[in-house]
């Protein structure tokens, strides 16, 4: 289950966080993801992109603890990008990047200023890969945003719908259950993380992981978007567990899913520093973001687990923000 927030391509506007947008496609014949033939032997691909590819797919050997030049460690952790843009970043309902580029420069409110795709990347760099920002005219950043370039345009048709982001969850009414969560994650998601959480590494002796931890030092730190329970839960609800649930056919409910990303945010990770700065007009701050300080007067307990309707409904009415995460 992998939980791994890198490139989640919401769409952040002075309405705050509007609903994902599906995008209906033509009836067509829906292509398996397959890495080897749609990109490291195809011969479409140039060899920019067949690198942007390793670096998102293997990036902890390339970018993180594991390569091989110290200069080019930029994650701080052994997870991979994939790890959560699953199929290579082409999975709709798990923050697909087909067609991420074109939504860029965008308003971002935690920077409160429109960025460039790179800083969006960067963004990820630091907080779910706990890392450093890439130099943005780095080959390393020209491949990464060459292989989201071209997935769009040089891959056959992989999924039935586009989705920016992750379907929404309707958000429950209550507080999230950790007892609850508990039981949901030690029922659906032991097999692949494991009981305490360190996942499953792969077999060949690298410290990469097949399957990654969600929580402990070697997970996304507490600024990434992935610590925040709704994103959290919107992510489960739509891809968990692995090879099982998919946005059009799920199996968790959103209750449960919500459950079970409270439970998983409940342990600690690594500390994002320099968390204040984040969302320099606080009324744009997700209602479930866990660090303060935040416009309101409600408890950091309620930003974390909920309930969320009474935060939304004063952002609603005071601000005239329509917030759903």
């Amino acid at each position: 289950m992998g939980l791994i927030l890198l490139i989640a391509a919401f769409l952040f506007t002075y309405d705050s966080n509007p609903q994902v947008e599906l995008v209906a496609s033509e009836e067509i014949d829906i292509e398996s993801w397959d890495s080897q033939d749609l990109i490291l032997n195809n011969s479409k691909a140039d060899a920019l992109v067949k690198t942007g590819y390793l670096l998102v797919a293997e990036s902890a050997k390339h970018l993180g603890p594991l390569a091989e030049n110290p200069e080019h460690r930029y994650a701080g952790n052994h997870l991979s990008c994939t790890n959560c843009h699953l199929n290579g970043g082409t999975l709709s309902g798990s923050a697909s990047w087909l067609g991420i580029t074109e939504r860029f420069p965008q308003f971002r409110g935690r920077e409160n200023k429109i960025g460039s795709i790179e800083e969006r990347i960067n963004g990820c760099m630091e907080r779910s890969m706990n890392g450093t920002k890439l130099p943005e005219n780095s080959n390393q950043m020209n491949a990464i945003v060459a292989y989201m370039k071209w997935i769009d345009k040089g891959l056959p048709k992989l999924n039935s719908k586009v989705i920016q982001g992750y379907p929404a969850i309707e958000i429950p009414k209550v507080a999230v259950d950790l007892v609850q969560g508990k039981e949901i994650y030690q029922r659906e998601c032991t097999l692949c993380h494991g009981a305490e959480g360190k996942g499953i590494k792969n077999q060949d002796g690298s410290e990469s992981y097949l399957y990654p931890p969600l929580w402990g030092e070697d997970s996304y730190n507490d600024g990434a978007g992935m610590h925040r329970v709704l994103t959290a839960a919107a992510f489960i609800k739509n891809n968990m567990p692995y090879l099982q649930a998919s946005w059009d056919n799920p199996k968790l409910s959103d209750e449960e899913a919500f459950h079970v990303a409270g439970y998983i945010n409940s342990f600690q990770r690594p500390e994002k520093q320099n968390k204040t700065a984040d969302f320099p007009d606080k009324k744009l701050k997700p209602v479930s973001t866990a660090y303060g300080p935040w416009t309101d007067d409600f408890s950091a307990e309620q930003h974390k687990y909920g309930p969320f309707p009474p935060i939304i409904a004063y952002y609603q009415t005071t601000f005239g923000l329509r917030k759903t995460k």
